[in-house]
């Protein structure tokens, strides 16, 4: 199971916190796909909620991000993304990094 516990003083920021793990996991001998399973399906299975979240499939509510790039070929592409989707709308991620920097993290 993989998750970040952001801290009071923004040195651990939720989501770029999250890739920097996954990152990490692939670095210590993990495939890129158990990775992204520990990240994700392994911790709704721990919640009782892998029915319903966790991983794609009908019927299951799913947040989903695009990344521009081969996670296989290159897991640093998992930093590349153009778009996350939450409940099914989408948003631009240089568009809202770009309006959280001043807010969000160490000053």
């Amino acid at each position: 199971m993989a998750g970040t516990d952001p801290t009071g003083y923004g040195g651990v920021i939720a989501g770029f916190s999250n890739q920097r793990q996954i990152e990490l996991l692939v670095e210590a001998g993990f495939s890129i796909q158990q990775a992204i399973k520990i990240a994700t399906l392994n911790g709704a299975t721990f919640l009782e909620r892998d029915t319903k979240i966790g991983s794609i499939e009908a019927g299951k509510q799913a947040d989903l991000v695009l990344i521009d790039g081969e996670l296989i070929n290159d897991t640093s592409a998992i930093r590349d993304m153009a778009v996350v989707f939450k409940h099914g709308v989408g948003y631009n991620v240089s568009k809202i990094v770009q309006q959280t920097k001043s807010v969000v993290g160490l000053h």
